[in-house]
C-alpha cells in the first residue's frame, strides 16, 4: 500500500487537505484507490465546507483498516453565525444546513441525509440547538436493531428531530441534555440522553454521570434501550490520579466496570495499574463473569 497526502492551509479561516492512497494484492488490482479532496472556509460569521471521498470495492491496506468500502461519499455545509450586538442573554446565533449523499460503487443510493440546525449561545455559555434531519438508507440485508426486532431490507426514507441544552461547562454541575423523536425507518423513535456530564463535587474529585433511554416502536414490536454510565476522577496532585467507570446496558443485560491508577512518577515516565471486569445480568443470582484483566503497565522516558 502507498499513497500522498496534503495539508494546505491560506490565512487563518482557509484549509484545503487531499489525499491519494492504492493497495496491491493479488487478483485486486482494479477499483483499488482511495482519494479525498476538502474544502474549509471557516471564518467566525460565515462558513461553508465541502468534502469528497471516494474508496475503491478492493482498496485494501491490509496493515491497516477501513470503516467501509466500495462508496463515493459527497458532503456540503453552510453556516451563518452573526452575534447579536448589545445582548445581555445571547452570545451568538447558528444557522447551518447540511447535505450528505453516499453512492455505492455499484450504483445505487446507499445512504442520504440533509439537516438543518439552529443553536444559540448564551452569554452565560449554555446554548440550545434545534436539529431537523431527512434521511434515507438502503438495507441490502436484514438489519437486527434488537433481539427479535429487525427491520427488513429495503429502501427508507424517515425524517427525525433532536433538540438539545447544553449547560456550560464553568457550572458546578454541566453536560448535555437531548430529546430526539421522530421515524426510525419504518417505525418512530422517542429518546431521552444526558451526555458529557460532569459534576464537581471537590476542586480535585470529579463524577461524570450519563444515560440514554430510547424507545423504538416498529411494526413487529416495540422496546426500549437503556444505557448507564458513570466516571469518577480523584486527583491526588498533578501527576497523580485514580478513575473508576461503571456501565450497565439493558439491550444485552452487561453490567462492566474499569479502575485506573495513573502515577506520573517522574516526567514522561509513568505506571498504570487497571482493572476491568465484564458480568452478564441475564442469569440468575450473582451476576455471571465473562471476563476479567489485571494489567499493571510501567514506562521510562530516557533522555539523550
Amino acid at each position: 500500500a502507498y499513497g500522498v497526502d496534503g495539508l494546505f492551509s491560506f490565512f487563518n479561516d482557509l484549509s484545503m487537505g487531499t489525499y491519494f492512497a492504492r493497495s496491491e494484492v493479488d487478483g485486486r488490482n482494479t477499483r483499488n484507490t482511495s482519494y479525498q479532496g476538502r474544502f474549509d472556509y471557516a471564518p467566525d460569521k460565515w462558513g461553508v465546507r465541502a468534502d469528497y471521498l471516494v474508496v475503491g470495492a478492493n482498496y485494501s491496506p491490509e496493515v491497516g483498516f477501513t470503516n467501509r468500502t466500495n462508496f463515493d461519499r459527497s458532503y456540503v455545509s453552510g453556516r451563518y453565525s452573526p452575534r447579536p450586538r448589545g445582548s445581555k442573554r445571547v452570545r451568538k446565533y447558528t444557522f447551518e444546513g447540511t447535505f450528505e449523499y453516499l453512492d455505492s460503487g455499484a450504483g445505487y443510493l446507499e445512504t442520504r441525509t440533509g439537516a438543518g440546525r439552529f443553536m444559540t449561545e448564551f452569554q452565560n455559555s449554555d446554548t440550545f440547538s434545534a436539529v431537523t434531519a431527512d434521511h434515507y438508507e438502503r438495507l441490502v440485508q436484514p438489519f437486527t436493531v434488537s433481539p427479535g426486532h429487525v427491520i427488513p431490507k429495503g429502501a427508507y426514507g424517515f425524517n427525525d428531530a433532536t433538540f438539545t441544552y447544553g449547560f456550560g461547562q464553568q457550572r458546578r454541575m454541566s453536560g448535555s441534555l437531548a430529546w430526539q423523536t421522530g421515524e426510525f425507518y419504518n417505525g418512530t423513535i422517542n429518546g431521552l440522553t444526558y451526555s458529557t456530564g460532569r459534576v464537581a463535587i471537590l476542586k480535585q474529585w470529579s463524577l461524570e454521570p450519563s444515560f440514554s433511554v430510547n424507545r423504538i416502536d416498529l411494526p413487529n414490536g416495540a422496546f426500549t434501550t437503556e444505557v448507564v454510565r458513570a466516571r469518577t476522577d480523584y486527583g491526588f496532585s498533578p501527576r497523580r490520579f485514580i478513575s473508576a467507570l461503571v456501565q450497565y446496558s439493558a439491550a444485552d443485560h452487561i453490567f462492566s466496570s474499569n479502575l485506573r491508577f495513573r502515577w506520573e512518577y517522574r516526567p514522561g515516565s509513568e505506571v498504570f495499574v487497571v482493572y476491568t471486569d465484564e458480568r452478564d445480568t441475564s442469569l440468575s443470582g450473582f451476576p455471571f463473569l465473562r471476563n476479567r484483566a489485571f494489567v499493571v503497565k510501567v514506562n521510562r522516558l530516557l533522555r539523550f
